[in-house]
């Protein structure tokens, strides 16, 4: 009896800034052999651009070498993970903007990317959020709160102040390491991540 292929994570990458932390997030996925489709909006494509030293495109070109990788456009509503009977191990969005936030909070996908958010949640499936705003309105805290009730985990990117992060690599491959962590992916935290109490 043949094994059962592995199911694939989808990554929506929106047009928030935080580009770094999809690009992290996707290369830590691949080198777990981990599955994963991507579905990025036009806006992340030139945020991308202003924010890493490579361009998105190029970035996908080194992906594809890769055997567990595929990308959709962010309107081909015909793809695979827009329908509920494709199995998936959920979805991260990385990062989430706030008017991805709020449509998804009120049921309106008009593109893949939010469609295959909506499938997660009503397939019951992990969704995992990493939001890129400061400071949050009402409302931006309204619709986060919704999506919470929904099931989804809302994964601030937040620097561990008690592991003393060095730099901003060390802050990204942190919050990655905890969407690795609520998404499945991994059972806990690298030794050098989690919190020890320490003799005083």
């Amino acid at each position: 009896m043949m094994a059962q292929p592995a199911r694939p994570l989808v990554v929506g990458i929106t047009g928030a800034s935080g580009s770094i932390i999809a690009r992290e997030l996707v290369e830590a996925l691949l080198e777990r052999d981990t599955p994963v489709v991507v579905v990025a909006s036009n806006a992340a494509r030139m945020v991308w651009q202003e924010e890493l030293d490579e361009s998105y495109n190029s970035a996908v070109a080194r992906w594809a070498e890769q055997p567990h990788f595929s990308t959709h456009a962010i309107t081909d509503l015909f793809a695979p993970i827009a329908s509920g009977t494709y199995p998936t191990a959920g979805m991260i969005i990385a990062p989430a903007s706030m008017n991805a936030v709020a449509s998804l909070a009120h049921g309106l996908t008009p593109n893949l990317l939010l469609r295959a958010a909506d499938v997660t949640i009503k397939e019951n499936r992990r969704l995992t959020l990493i939001p890129r705003e400061t400071p949050l309105h009402a409302v931006h805290l309204e619709n986060l709160l919704t999506l919470s009730r929904l099931g989804a985990t809302i994964l601030p990117p937040e620097p561990p102040f008690y592991l003393k992060p060095l730099d901003m690599d060390g802050v990204v491959r942190f919050v990655v390491q905890r969407a690795l962590v609520a998404s499945g992916v991994t059972d806990g935290l690298p030794d050098d991540m989690q919190y020890r109490d320490r003799e005083r």
